[in-house]
């Protein structure tokens, strides 16, 4: 099982890196964005569901989460994962779409 320690800086890395629905929404809504600006929503909506995600796994007693700092740390790296994820979607993967003329 894995735990969440109040300030055990490693192992919140490690949650916010490695939750794969941050990487896929933050992702796949930065392939989305039109404008950079999109980018943050991008990353707020991916950092909440992961947020969700790592809820349920508590709820269901996978995650034994303790304190309150491991769950704001995830949030807040998740965030800034997110936010990197939604840019390289956004820089290099971009999805084609129909010119204007």
């Amino acid at each position: 099982m894995i735990a969440l320690e109040p300030f055990d800086p490693y192992s919140v890395l490690l949650v916010a890196l490695l939750n794969p629905l941050v990487i896929a929404i933050a992702f796949m809504m930065g392939r989305d964005a039109d404008q950079w600006q999109k980018l943050i929503v991008a990353a707020f909506a991916a950092s909440c569901v992961g947020f969700l995600l790592i809820y349920a796994l508590a709820y269901v007693k996978f995650i034994a989460v303790k304190g309150f700092g491991a769950p704001t740390g995830v949030f807040v790296l998740q965030f800034l994962f997110a936010l990197v994820w939604a840019w390289l979607g956004y820089r290099f993967w971009p999805k084609k779409r129909p010119s204007a003329n």
